[in-house]
């Protein structure tokens, strides 16, 4: 997941309350003109990314910030080979751009970290800046365990006027596996469960039949072992939390995070059955 800044300090600092970690790596990107602190849990990373200096990395993260504001902007998915995944979505008539390799600098820790990427136009992903990512360098490892700290990612929300057209890319092209599709006539709308890597691509669908096709992000909801341990913890840091109440799914309680996120919703949750 990519969070955009453009205080990345601020940003960074709010998040680790909010986690009970510091980020694992603190990155700059000199020929973007960018800079990153990423956290890392149990499924996934999360990665803070804001302009340093001149640069075109630098001027995306702003025109993304100008149209859209801070908080949640981008989603990579993990590929062993993206030349191989290349071919097999031009194979789907799925356009892509070419293959580019990235490097980052930590200052703190005086290491280097590369990977290779391969970007789809925000046309194909209706407005989402979604791409796939080829580590060449060893996983950045998390902090000590903590009963008091965030686990892993459950799920991340999705809005869409397309569920069908949302499901014709990611089932069918990207081929992640679609494991709910229910009509809420409550509302009138459809919810999509997508899963990969023990997590959730949560997709609100609200049929707009004359709307151009267009999707975005809404929320984040994170797993924790022990929810009273977190809420505790955050309240005594000065984290507006809510209470703790029950969950929507039954044998879970949740409670929502309400400052420190630059604007990301966010639910924590603990399933009682673990």
């Amino acid at each position: 997941m990519i969070l955009m800044t453009r205080d990345l300090a601020s940003a960074s600092s709010d998040y680790s309350k909010v986690f009970g970690c510091e980020p694992v790596w603190r990155g700059v990107h000199d020929d973007l003109g960018t800079e990153n602190a990423i956290f890392s849990f149990n499924n996934l990373y999360l990665e803070i990314l804001a302009p340093r200096t001149k640069g075109a990395g630098a001027d995306f993260v702003n025109s993304v910030i100008d149209s859209d504001g801070e908080g949640l902007a981008g989603l990579a998915f993990e590929a062993s080979d993206l030349g191989r995944l290349k071919e097999k979505l031009s194979e789907k008539k799925v356009p892509t751009k070419k293959i580019v390799s990235g490097i980052s600098l930590d200052s703190h820790q005086q290491k280097y970290r590369s990977w290779r990427n391969l970007f789809f136009s925000r046309d194909l992903t209706r407005g989402l800046f979604i791409f796939a990512i080829n580590h060449e360098s060893e996983k950045l490892q998390g902090s000590n365990e903590s009963r008091s700290k965030i686990d892993r990612l459950d799920h991340v929300v999705v809005h869409t006027n397309d569920p069908d057209g949302f499901i014709s890319l990611y089932r069918d092209k990207f081929g992640i596996k679609l494991s709910l599709d229910q009509t809420v006539e409550k509302w009138g709308g459809r919810m999509l469960f997508f899963r990969l890597n023990r997590t959730t691509i949560e997709v609100i669908g609200e049929i707009e039949k004359d709307g151009i096709p267009k999707d975005s992000f809404w929320g984040l909801a994170w797993s924790v072992s022990d929810l009273e341990a977190v809420h505790r913890r955050l309240k005594d840091i000065g984290v507006e939390v809510s209470n703790i109440r029950d969950g929507r799914k039954p044998r879970t309680i949740v409670c929502t995070v309400k400052s420190h996120t630059r604007g990301v919703p966010t639910l924590l949750i603990e399933n009682l059955d673990r």
